[in-house]
């Protein structure tokens, strides 16, 4: 599947389209550059499945819990600082990934020996026109 994103004024419509397509995975692995996007469209993600927190990159704090209306969670990682497997054993991911809960990871590519085999890989690329493409595989 590849949704393509024009500009930051359809990106919630990249939101509901990529949820309707979610199916049953509950790890999403988002892959790309630098500036790419993904932040921005994991935020979206998370406003158009009812988050009424404020949705930052967790950077700093490697992951962030957000709350669905009616009180699920979802949880937001960002991998780009980590140095070692050995802080992400540390960290206890095995139960946040094996929770049930929602699963949105930023720089996946840092740790990928670690993610569930049922992980679903999505990649989000800057096309020359400045619009972005999604694409789930």
């Amino acid at each position: 599947m590849t949704i393509e994103i024009r500009d930051i004024g359809n990106i919630h419509q990249a939101a509901r389209e990529f949820i309707a397509q979610m199916g049953s995975g509950t790890v999403f692995a988002f892959y790309g550059t630098m500036g790419a996007g993904k932040t921005t469209f994991i935020k979206a993600l998370c406003e158009e499945l009812g988050v009424k927190d404020v949705i930052t990159s967790p950077t700093f704090a490697i992951v962030n819990e957000y709350e669905r209306a009616g009180g699920d969670s979802i949880f937001h990682f960002d991998f780009y600082r980590i140095k070692k497997l050995e802080e992400v054993y540390d960290m206890g991911y095995e139960e946040y990934f094996y929770s049930g809960s929602l699963c949105l990871i930023e720089w996946p590519e840092l740790i990928e020996p670690l993610l569930p085999d049922d992980a679903v890989k999505v990649s989000i690329t800057v096309n020359a026109d400045g619009s972005r493409s999604v694409v789930v595989s």
